[in-house]
């Protein structure tokens, strides 16, 4: 299971680099090749200072471990003290222009091999979600309707569940805001057996770029003044925040001993916090509140695909 599952994030990582490095037309991916000393190693990618993209970072990791972590065993505690790999693909994009939002996406695969009488234990996860600095409808639109596209041939009931648990992850719980617009996330997902599992994961791991590119061709070029530019470093403290806070993938990879280098690619490479600082009422950057981080259907006028 690990060798296909490797061979297809691999190749991943490879065409998601490639179609950034297009859309950018100036900054490329340097490569750092890591060794982790808890086991398992990895294949870090980071595009920093480009036309188009102040930093983007897409990273590989294989690695495994004797021993689960707390965070990998608090809903499951039947796998504590087991063995474990885990793989995954994971990407974080933080634009230059305040009008291109930021973006987010993993595929990953977990696998607690037999231990004893014990069976083994795999699932996969992952998802994609779009955080705006400046709302578009259309871009919000089109984000769903590729999301809705990539897991229809599995179910109608995939998108809807995938979207709802997004919608509730990406949530900062100590701001009683969502971070963004939202996308698929999922987790734990083995009841399709492995060969359909797996299959839903490249549909989602494949749909990203068609997802995100468009957005970024039709607002990179978008005029914008210093005033944008603060609100989106602004905003990007709440990216911080929750990955800092909730995220599971971070988490996970500080407890299990990962490398630490890697595991915060994500954050962005300029950030600010203005103590009580609120936008004006009825200008842009109120409408993001207002108008777009309320977790909604953006797809509610489309008849549903079957």
């Amino acid at each position: 299971m690990t060798e296909a599952v490797k061979s297809y994030l691999l190749g991943l990582q490879d065409s998601i680099c490639a179609g950034l490095e297009q859309e950018d037309g100036v900054g490329r991916f340097r490569e750092d090749l890591w060794q982790s000393a808890a086991g398992g190693g990895g294949r870090t990618r980071i595009l920093a200072e480009g036309a188009v993209f102040e930093k983007a970072g897409v990273a590989f990791s294989h690695v495994r471990g004797t021993r689960l972590p707390p965070s990998a065993t608090a809903s499951r505690p039947e796998l504590a003290g087991r063995p474990w790999e885990a793989l995954g693909v994971s990407l974080v994009i933080h634009p230059r222009n305040p009008f291109v939002p930021t973006s987010h996406a993993n595929i990953r695969f977990f696998w607690a091999p037999p231990r004893g009488v014990a069976k083994d234990v795999f699932w996969f996860g992952g998802g994609f979600d779009l955080t705006p600095y400046y709302g578009f409808r259309e871009d919000a639109v089109h984000w769903h309707r590729t999301a809705r596209s990539a897991v229809a041939p599995f179910g109608a009931a995939f998108y809807p569940r995938f979207k709802r648990t997004c919608d509730e992850y990406f949530f900062l719980k100590h701001r009683g805001e969502a971070r963004g617009v939202g996308g698929l996330f999922f987790d734990d997902l083995n009841e399709l057996g492995f060969d359909t599992s797996f299959a839903l994961a490249r549909a989602v791991g494949d749909a990203f770029i068609p997802a995100y590119r468009p957005i970024v061709a039709r607002r990179k070029a978008t005029p914008y003044t210093d005033r944008e530019r603060q609100f989106q470093l602004y905003r990007r403290g709440r990216y911080v925040e929750f990955n800092l806070v909730y995220d599971r993938g971070t988490l996970f990879g500080l407890q299990s001993g990962g490398r630490t280098e890697s595991i915060l690619m994500s954050l962005p490479p300029l950030v600010r916090w203005d103590y009580g600082w609120t936008p004006e009422a009825g200008s842009a950057e109120a409408r993001l509140k207002d108008d777009f981080l309320a977790p909604r259907d953006w797809l509610a006028s489309e008849a549903p695909q079957t």
